[in-house]
């Protein structure tokens, strides 16, 4: 899922930016959310401060309350993996940013082909988010990073109510919904039961009959059900 800040304060400018944004995502055919600001309020400070994933934030840099280039500035002091991109009506305003070492995507000036370019930064956006491949989970102060291409399936522990990460290297199982931790996750991940989500980069056969999935490291599953079979053969 990815998630989309906006913040901008003329309200025609932010209605253009999400219009674009809501194309690009179509043509894309990917699950996202829009969260939209006209400031940088506690609201705001509520989302950069969230454990939602993929973040891509589109900050307006001249708002009434504070500069998009210092706020930018505070995600980057605990958050280098979100994609950064600002959006102006004042060119000149480009060598400020520059000057700031933030780690940023795209500048993007208002009135020079703005729809274009903000669709085509929106797209390599993604592409950067996606090949980072990392997601990290806290658990009772303990922080696990995994690589998605390491995990072979996510499922619901039926007894504890925690939810199990099986991976290359063991099973860890975390105090999360199985819906928090697959949010986090990419498009890889497919459902084959109420229960489970498989990595299907991982899989190498698929037996409907007694319903079991094979992995490449030699592990398997029998979580698939009749509803979900046709997003897994």
């Amino acid at each position: 899922m990815i998630n989309i800040i906006i913040c901008d304060d003329n309200d025609k400018d932010r209605r253009n930016v999400i219009t674009s944004v809501k194309d690009t995502m179509l043509k894309l055919n990917m699950e996202y959310n829009i969260y939209e600001f006209n400031d940088y309020d506690k609201k705001f400070d509520n989302i950069v401060h969230s454990k939602i994933p993929f973040k891509i934030y589109m900050l307006d840099i001249e708002t009434p309350s504070r500069s998009g280039i210092d706020v930018a500035r505070q995600i980057r002091v605990k958050d280098v993996d979100s994609v950064i991109m600002f959006l102006t009506a004042h060119e000149e305003l480009g060598s400020v940013v520059l000057k700031n070492d933030l780690m940023f995507l795209s500048f993007i000036n208002k009135f020079d082909n703005f729809g274009s370019r903000l669709n085509d930064s929106l797209k390599k956006a993604i592409e950067l988010l996606h090949h980072k491949n990392v997601i990290k989970i806290s658990d009772r102060n303990v922080t696990y990073t995994f690589n998605l291409n390491d995990i072979i399936y996510v499922m619901k522990e039926s007894f504890e109510r925690k939810t199990i990460i099986k991976t290359d290297y063991g099973e860890f199982k975390i105090n999360k919904s199985l819906n928090d931790v697959v949010n986090m996750l990419d498009n890889r991940f497919v459902q084959t039961h109420r229960a489970c989500y498989i990595n299907s980069d991982r899989k190498i056969m698929v037996d409907k009959v007694n319903r079991i999935i094979k992995f490449d490291d030699g592990s398997s599953t029998n979580l698939l059900s009749e509803k979900y079979k046709k997003e897994v053969c």
